[in-house]
């Protein structure tokens, strides 16, 4: 399944320059999630971290993956409970074992894996892994949970 940014939209609240997800490339409702987000010397972030030397910041990776997360939670949905997406929003309730492995910088391809360890009711927990160039940048458990907004 291929979802590309403007139906990202659709379903994540999230907009420029806080939309962290180009593109999903693969879903399984109720299992797991492959997406990715091109950086570019473009992303606003670069202009204060850090000028003369570009990494794109740990805790953005972490959000993108949780967007991606997101992503996959609302399109595991049953198919009527989609329709209601724009009345509902994903929120963050931990981020467990977050790793760093290496530094992500501008020209990158930040490629998102997630993988749905527990699911119970509006409540999701996921393993989230991000990679470039299939190499391992950073990773998390993420729980988070769908509620009204």
């Amino acid at each position: 399944m291929l979802i590309d940014v403007v139906e990202i939209q659709k379903i994540l609240p999230h907009r420029f320059p806080f939309l962290l997800v180009d593109r999903i490339t693969g879903l399984v409702p109720g299992e797991s999630i492959e997406g990715f987000k091109n950086i570019t010397i473009g992303e606003q972030i670069f202009q204060g971290h850090f000028p003369d030397h570009p990494i794109y910041p740990g805790v953005m990776i972490i959000e993108g993956m949780a967007q991606a997360g997101g992503v996959l939670a609302f399109k595991s949905m049953d198919e009527e409970k989609q329709e209601d997406t724009k009345e509902k929003v994903v929120y963050f309730m931990s981020i467990d074992n977050a790793k760093f492995r290496s530094p992500v910088k501008p020209g990158d391809q930040l490629v998102y894996k997630l993988s749905v360890l527990k699911h119970r009711g509006n409540i999701w927990v996921l393993d989230a892994k991000a990679f470039v160039d299939d190499k391992l940048v950073a990773e998390a458990e993420l729980k988070a949970m769908i509620v009204d907004k």
